[in-house]
């Protein structure tokens, strides 16, 4: 997956490198710095020595000695003022210099920790939206893995109004969903208990043997299906309507797959193997990146063998976003991450 947010210590993780987010000195201190000094070892304050510092916003590599990482990359974030003295260009910085410095040493998996947003005080949000948009705005142009590392979900803090809109919405499809008109008729003080279950049973009752009819006479009119015609006529995949849908967008293949958050190699079996079935995340994560109104999502959905539910909340998000015209998936994840439901893609 070409961009996730994981919960995890960074000093565990087992990539090409991680990014230590060090002081000026490079000589470890406290927090992520302190964490990856000690996991690594003395061999990496040694090599540090020689490196001569850093300059806020520039980046160094070293060696990842004990770390499960074979490189540590060093970048310097600058300290909160409020705003108003380049700090955000200065964290631009960071994950530009981080990923150049990644690239030129042929790593293809990198971990960050949210820079800056610790000690240094950035806020977590505006330094998670500078995160996303560098390292995405990188991955357009490159093929590389890159992970944001962060101890809890909560550390994962939106801005905007989406996260309460989701989680408003949920809970109001929630209720629709899942209301019950005779256990309200009983809670009702101005509707009797024994009549309110008369009349809803009864109607109940109703409802039932009006819909079994219907069933009976559709099936009594429906011609005797073939399986030998029925499989001689079967539609288009997966694999075809999204490769009719991204020409019809006009879109490159690495246009899509890269806004869909998915891998080069997994988008390629897709389109060599017109009866590869991906992955619900993944299908989910071609409509939004196709930006496809809500009955083409559902259509490419059920070509994989799926679709939309609102038992299931990752769902009713992807649908909210859909309704809304919300189709930065990065963005979804972010929710779908605090919400600890699966993101979008692979």
């Amino acid at each position: 997956m070409p961009l996730e947010i994981v919960r995890n210590d960074i000093t565990r993780m087992e990539v090409d490198a991680i990014v230590n987010a060090a002081n000026n000195a490079l000589l470890g201190g406290g927090g992520v710095d302190g964490a990856i000094h000690r996991a690594a070892g003395p061999k990496l304050l040694e090599e540090c020595r020689t490196l001569n510092g850093c300059e806020t916003g520039k980046a160094k590599i070293t060696k990842g000695y004990d770390l499960p990482a074979k490189y540590v990359i060093h970048t310097v974030g600058p300290v909160w003022h409020g705003g108003g003295e380049g700090e955000r260009t200065l964290l631009s910085s960071c994950y530009r210099e981080s990923l150049a410095l990644a690239k030129a040493y042929d790593c293809e998996t990198v971990a960050f920790p949210l820079i800056s947003s610790g000690v240094y005080g950035y806020p977590k949000a505006e330094a998670m939206q500078v995160a996303v948009d560098e390292i995405s705005r990188f991955l357009m142009e490159n093929d590389m893995t890159v992970y944001i590392v962060v101890f809890t979900r909560d550390a994962v803090e939106l801005g905007g109004k989406l996260f309460k809109e989701v989680t408003a919405y949920i809970d109001d499809v929630y209720v629709a969903d899942h209301y019950d008109p005779y256990r309200e008729a009983q809670r009702s003080e101005s509707f009797p208990a024994a009549a309110g279950n008369g009349l809803f049973r009864r109607a109940h009752r109703e409802d039932t043997a009006r819909n079994e009819t219907i069933f009976r006479q559709t099936e009594m009119a429906a011609p005797k299906a073939n399986l030998e015609d029925m499989l001689s006529q079967i539609d288009e995949g997966f694999s075809q309507m999204l490769l009719r849908k991204i020409d019809e967008k006009g879109m490159r293949d690495a246009d899509c797959y890269k806004r869909a958050n998915v891998d080069r190699r997994l988008f390629n079996k897709i389109k060599n193997n017109p009866a590869y079935r991906p992955s619900k995340q993944t299908a989910l994560a071609f409509a939004i990146a196709l930006e496809l109104p809500m009955l083409e999502a559902k259509e490419l959905l059920m070509k994989a063998g799926y679709a939309l539910s609102h038992s299931n909340r990752e769902d009713i998000v992807v649908e909210y976003c859909i309704m809304t015209g919300n189709y930065n998936l990065i963005e979804i994840n972010q929710v779908l991450f605090r919400l600890d439901l699966q993101p979008l893609g692979y």
